[in-house]
């Protein structure tokens, strides 16, 4: 089962799902530009420094050889991302500068002041494959009370992993090579309904 430690068990080359949602389960996201900014954020600090062009963000320290992102999905007062730590407090400093960098650009633009989120990120170290594959198809599967193809769903890293052009920012490579490294055999896993609902429990839920 997953750790139960909500913060923090630091493990060099564990795997997290990290979540986190608004203080008083207020928006998070208002608008496309919120949700793009965010990504962009994490797409800074994960990608190799010598490959980036984005100068007006070059204050994001780059975290891309201390933690990699596996897979994302944003919805409007939540966020769920499973991260690799690769090195030890990796995950808690690029979670530290993605996050001050949001609060300060959306406080900003809403013209506000005080916490956005309710309290720290949780960690959750999730210590088998099996349960690895499932919170990926639990995080994916997010968006369809919004939409009813969800991998159409722009804020999600779902669509990436049904073909192989995904960035360079996200390595869903492990995940997919569960699954003979065929995308179909991937979504058919994801959007089956008759998928074990044990693996969708509140292990995988925001508190």
């Amino acid at each position: 089962m997953p750790s139960k430690n909500s913060l923090k068990q630091y493990v060099q080359d564990g795997y997290y799902h990290v979540y986190n949602r608004g203080n008083d389960k207020r928006l998070i996201f208002v608008d496309d530009q919120d949700y793009r900014v965010f990504l962009r954020l994490l797409k800074i600090s994960l990608t190799i420094r010598e490959e980036l062009d984005y100068e007006e963000f070059i204050r994001i320290v780059n975290r891309a050889e201390s933690v990699e992102l596996i897979a994302y999905c944003l919805m409007p007062n939540h966020f769920h991302l499973i991260l690799k730590q690769l090195k030890e407090t990796g995950m808690a400093d690029f979670m530290r500068s993605v996050m001050t960098a949001y609060v300060s650009y959306f406080n900003k633009k809403y013209e506000r002041t005080g916490s956005l989120f309710q309290g720290r990120y949780k960690a959750i170290l999730i210590e088998k494959d099996e349960y690895l594959t499932h919170l990926t198809r639990y995080i994916h599967m997010n968006p369809a009370e919004l939409s009813s193809k969800i991998e159409e769903y722009p804020y999600s890293s779902y669509k990436y992993y049904l073909n192989s052009n995904y960035p360079k920012w996200l390595r869903p490579q492990f995940i997919l090579s569960l699954f003979s490294d065929n995308p179909a055999e991937y979504r058919k896993f994801v959007e089956d309904k008759k998928v074990d609902e044990l693996f969708l429990s509140d292990d995988f839920k925001l508190e």
